[in-house]
Parts: C-alpha cells; sequence; structure tokens
C-alpha cells in the first residue's frame, strides 16, 4: 500500500492532520463509528480526552483486526458533541492521537454534533482505511 499525503504551501498549515491523502491498494476498510464504549458496552471517562482515548484505541482495534496499522489510515471524522471543548483541548488530544496512531496524519474532519447514538458519550471517530 502506498499512502502519500499532500499539505499545499497555498492552504493553512496543518496540525494534526493533512489536507489529502491518496492511497493505492487493493483492500478498504471502512470503520464504523467508535464512542468510547468499554468491552460490556459502557461509556468510560467523564472528559473529552478520556473518552477520545478510549474512542481512538476503539477505531484502532478495530482497524487492526482487519489487518490495518493507524498508517493506514486515510480518513478519520471527528463527531463532537461540544466543538468548542474540542478546540480548547486539541493539543492535549493531539498528544493521545500521536502517543496512539503516531504521526502519518490522515484527512480529517471535526463535525459538532447535537448526541451521539450513546447519550454519555462525548466523542465519536470514524473513517477509512487503504491495506496493500
Amino acid at each position: 500500500m502506498s499512502v502519500e499525503r499532500h499539505n499545499p504551501a497555498e492552504l493553512s498549515p496543518p496540525t494534526g492532520f493533512s489536507h489529502a491523502v491518496t492511497a493505492t491498494g487493493s483492500r478498504l476498510v471502512f470503520l464504523a463509528g467508535q464512542t468510547a464504549l468499554d468491552g460490556a458496552g459502557r461509556v468510560v471517562g467523564e472528559t473529552l480526552p478520556e473518552q477520545f482515548e478510549t474512542a481512538l484505541g476503539n477505531l484502532l482495534t478495530a482497524l487492526k483486526a482487519a489487518g490495518g496499522t493507524p498508517a493506514d489510515l486515510a480518513r478519520v471524522t471527528v463527531y463532537a458533541t461540544d466543538v468548542a471543548d474540542y478546540r480548547d483541548r486539541a493539543p492535549e488530544l493531539g498528544r493521545i492521537w500521536r502517543r496512539l496512531a503516531g504521526r502519518d496524519y490522515p484527512a480529517m474532519a471535526v463535525v459538532g454534533a447535537v448526541r451521539l447514538w450513546d447519550e454519555q458519550a462525548l466523542v465519536e471517530l470514524d473513517g477509512f482505511a487503504v491495506l496493500e
């Protein structure tokens, strides 16, 4: 699989994402939305960073089960119930991302959501990856 990240100088410098990603490979992996659910189906964590870490870990667990790694991620969408809180905590969330997924950033977007499937959930991540 080949992934190439494109960050043109004409655009604002990306922080924690890539403006565009081209990927070639033979398998697409579509990742369902993941929240901070534990193995018993309960939302864990009271704060956005706690829930973000669990949700990202769940997304990466699903990706690993499909044979992928964080570097294979081409696109991730983050749904947050409080975008202002997400922006305020972006440095901490970025540290969590780098610790779990590294610095090979996919194309990303953060979308505000009134609420998520589980009422206690503050954040959900979905995406897709390209594998060989």
